[in-house]
């Protein structure tokens, strides 16, 4: 964090004239973001009303009201009266419009021979065919659809497949066990799940099903499998007569006339699940306005200058909310997507870039982690042309300064933005956000989301001054937060609301910088209180990384019976990092840095530190670890092997 107008970036103004949020500044006669943000937060059913109309955004009747607070705030109902589809807004509304045999889809398999593409109206009638399936099966309005598959063009057809018949879309992690998939279906009631027979993982043929057919032996909901055949896998798919159907039976002979079916805007749309700190995972539900009202035009089109004629490439799995952003940000806006099969790193280290540049992505996301994982690689980035980058957007977890820079210079080239969000699957959006209108500084967010009523406070519920480390809560409620939590209201009201009364709690430090902008410091639960002081993670990670010598770093704090806290730091070398004395080099870093009173308990240094699929580094399972306490649920985790290894060290 730097000093007031001193910024690393700097908006040139010509992509302040061009933005869609000067655009959209002109249409509401806002003189500019800020006065727009109080306008917002004061009547936020204003600001709805302005994004659906700049954005297009369709009813089949127009709801009566548009924000409904009589059952109080944790309990809000948008577009009250209303009905619409996901897929009215994002396939039907093209129809018979230029933007109908426009290439939408994108797809390249590990082996980058594979490669297929889907117009618009090719994809519609793909959704057609197999909604149709899904209908004769008798699969009905509000029933739960699981889709457990890779990135195929299919996963993207099958979730708007789903939404089209009304069922509500579950998406699965294709990286699960049987159970992580039995605890889901189980807690979601599905009636169905849309699978592949396998995919490609880093060269070797993986099969999905027999884990799902695993699953299914203690989940009695499912009454139907449909399974898309993978070709060239050769590998082996076993199917259960009466239940199991393969994908190319079921549509055979459809003609994809089916309409769309006219929800009530607050219907439930989609069943995303994210970890707990218990061992039953929360299951948010995002209604068929709530995720297009908020993350996708609000924040990624309106602030985050998402556009007509941009490729989107946020490379993630269908189970998590990058998912649901890949499906519906491009597809509103009548642009393209890219998916890519695998991971960024296989066949060869120079994966990921290769793709940007071969199909011209315009509009990238990335996480903190993917950044990381591949700077270890150095400057290999600087072999691709990237020249067709015209926005960047990260999300996931916080910034280390390190790594931002890194990204900022040989992606960005230094003249691309960073539009941060942050946010998440409970609120379906973003509650802090960068836009290209505003200044950056290494892991910053420009402004506070709209109409949200976005803060910093102390645990009495009061606002911090600026430059001090506060809780980030709602003080409104979001048109894209989860309609409260599926079979779970009294958690949800404790999850969000009882922390501190009369406000959502999100569970993130954050502070605004004395440079104006706004800063993540990571979970509250990971704070570390030293010396009377809490202080993020990511302040302590950030001088770790900055030695030069790590790949990733972990801290985080564990129970000392003299200091009440004590520091343990969990770091991935570089793999040309020489391992002797390292660790007590870290440990001088972060004294040197920080002062004595924040020199590490231990210093571990570990071939890989526990996940999620979408990246977000789980402390709270290195915490157990260290404490010898049940770590709590780990369906979420990308890496369950990471866990044992660490769990061995510390052992031995």
């Amino acid at each position: 964090m730097t000093d007031n107008n001193n910024y690393v970036w700097t908006p040139p103004q010509e992509l302040i004239d061009s933005s869609n949020l000067t655009a959209f500044l002109r249409a509401t006669h806002q003189s500019d973001y800020d006065a727009l943000l109080a306008k917002a937060d004061v009547d936020p059913a204003w600001l709805m009303e302005a994004v659906f109309r700049f954005c297009d955004v369709r009813f089949y009747r127009p709801y009566d009201h548009m924000l409904d607070v009589s059952r109080g705030l944790p309990w809000a109902r948008w577009c009250a009266g209303g009905t619409t589809n996901i897929v009215l807004n994002c396939i039907d509304k093209h129809r018979d419009t230029p933007v109908w045999d426009q290439t939408f889809l994108v797809w390249e398999g590990e082996d980058a021979s594979e490669q297929r593409s889907l117009t618009y109206r090719e994809f519609a009638e793909d959704v057609g065919r197999l909604a149709q399936a899904l209908d004769n099966l008798g699969i009905k309005r509000g029933d739960v659809v699981a889709i457990y598959m890779p990135n195929l063009p299919e996963t993207f057809v099958a979730f708007f497949a789903i939404l089209k018949i009304g069922a509500i879309v579950m998406p699965l992690f294709s990286g699960f066990g049987p159970s992580p998939i039995t605890t889901r279906l189980n807690h979601g009631g599905a009636k169905a799940v849309i699978t592949a027979s396998g995919t490609w993982r880093r060269g070797v043929p993986a099969a999905l099903k027999p884990a799902l057919d695993s699953a299914l032996e203690t989940a009695p909901s499912v009454e139907h499998v449909i399974v898309y055949e993978r070709e060239g896998l050769g590998i082996q798919t076993p199917m259960r007569a009466g239940r199991d159907h393969w994908w190319h039976d079921v549509v055979s002979g459809q003609n994809g006339s089916i309409a769309t079916a006219e929800m009530a805007a607050d219907d439930p749309a989609i069943l995303l699940y994210t970890s707990g700190t218990t061992g039953e995972p929360k299951g948010c539900v995002w209604t068929h306005v709530s995720f297009i009202g908020s993350m996708v035009t609000r924040d990624i089109i309106i602030c985050g200058d998402f556009k007509a004629t941009d490729r989107f490439f946020f490379m993630s799995d269908m189970g998590w909310m990058v998912g649901a952003m890949c499906a519906c940000i491009p597809s509103i806006s009548g642009a393209s997507l890219l998916v890519a099969e695998g991971t960024p790193d296989f066949p060869d280290t120079g994966r990921f870039w290769r793709l940007i540049q071969d199909h011209e992505i315009t509009y990238l996301g990335v996480s903190p982690t993917i950044v990381r994982s591949l700077m270890r690689y150095c400057d290999e980035v600087e072999r691709y042309d990237l020249s067709r980058l015209r926005m960047t957007t990260s999300g996931g977890e916080a910034w280390t300064e390190g790594p931002w820079r890194w990204f900022f210079e040989h992606v960005c080239k230094r003249e691309l933005p960073i539009i941060n969000i942050t946010g998440g699957t409970e609120v379906g959006g973003c509650i802090l956000i960068g836009t290209p209108n505003h200044p950056m500084n290494p892991g910053s967010f420009s402004r506070r989301a709209l109409g949200m009523g976005a803060d910093i406070v102390d645990m009495s519920g009061n606002a911090v001054p600026q430059g001090e480390v506060g809780e980030l809560v709602l003080r409104n409620p979001s048109i894209g937060m989860t309609k409260s939590l599926w079979k779970a209201d009294e958690r949800y009201v404790e999850s969000y609301w009882n922390t501190i009364p009369g406000l959502w709690v999100h569970g993130d430090f954050a502070m605004q910088g004395n440079d104006g902008l706004y800063y993540v410091l990571g979970r509250s639960d990971d704070t570390i209180k030293i010396s009377g002081k809490r202080t993020g993670p990511a302040e302590l990670e950030g001088i770790l990384i900055g030695t030069g010598k790590l790949a990733e770093a972990a801290v985080f704090g564990v129970p000392h019976p003299v200091k009440g806290s004590a520091i343990v730091c969990a770091c991935v070398p570089m793999p040309s990092a020489d391992t002797r004395g390292l660790t007590e080099e870290l440990s001088a870093a972060l004294v040197k840095g920080m002062g004595a009173s924040y020199r590490p308990e231990r210093v571990l240094l570990v071939d890989d530190l526990p996940r999620t699929r979408n990246m977000k580094i789980m402390r709270r399972v290195l915490r157990a670890v260290l404490e010898n306490k049940d770590p709590g649920d780990l369906s979420a985790l990308a890496n369950p092997e990471a866990v044992d290894a660490i769990r061995r060290q510390v052992a031995g």
